[in-house]
């Protein structure tokens, strides 16, 4: 595949698709008022000053909203520490009892809340091609080598 700044073609338009889902008013941009909403669509009620912080991570120019640049740079890149933060808290977002594993269904009802058409047997093919420990869930560790595949 091809490179654009160091970036896998492919994983710029997997970027591109799940930008323009949290962007739901179309304008190539995500402002507070999504960014709650699709928060809120996973199960996470921030409160205005958590929305405020994940928006001021992402919005590195300090427009108060977040572009296609700032989302890819913020899904692609940054530091070591920085990435284990933005995976472990892609994770929790997954991981809806909490327990440290993602199971099939729990994959099956966010998806499903971000309205994608995935049934539970593509949800268990998802899953079982991560889960090395052969256990039925995704562990933090199985989703890091998932995740950071290129």
């Amino acid at each position: 595949m091809a490179k654009i700044n160091g970036v896998v073609a492919g994983d710029m338009e997997e970027v591109k698709k799940v930008f323009n889902k949290f962007d739901t008013n179309g304008d190539g941009k995500i402002d507070l008022i999504e960014l709650g909403s699709i928060l809120r669509a996973l199960g996470t009620n921030a409160p205005r000053d958590e929305l405020e912080r994940i928006m001021s991570e992402i919005d590195t120019d300090g427009d108060g909203v977040i572009d296609l640049k700032e989302f890819s740079d913020f899904h692609l890149g940054g530091s070591d520490d920085t990435a284990n933060k933005d995976l472990q808290d892609a994770f929790d977002l997954y991981d809806l009892d909490k327990n440290g594993l993602i199971s099939v269904n729990e994959l099956h009802a966010v998806l499903k809340k971000l309205g994608e058409k995935c049934s539970l047997k593509d949800c268990k093919k998802m899953v079982s091609s991560v889960d090395v420990d052969g256990d039925g869930n995704v562990n933090f560790e199985e989703f890091k080598k998932m995740m950071n595949k290129a």
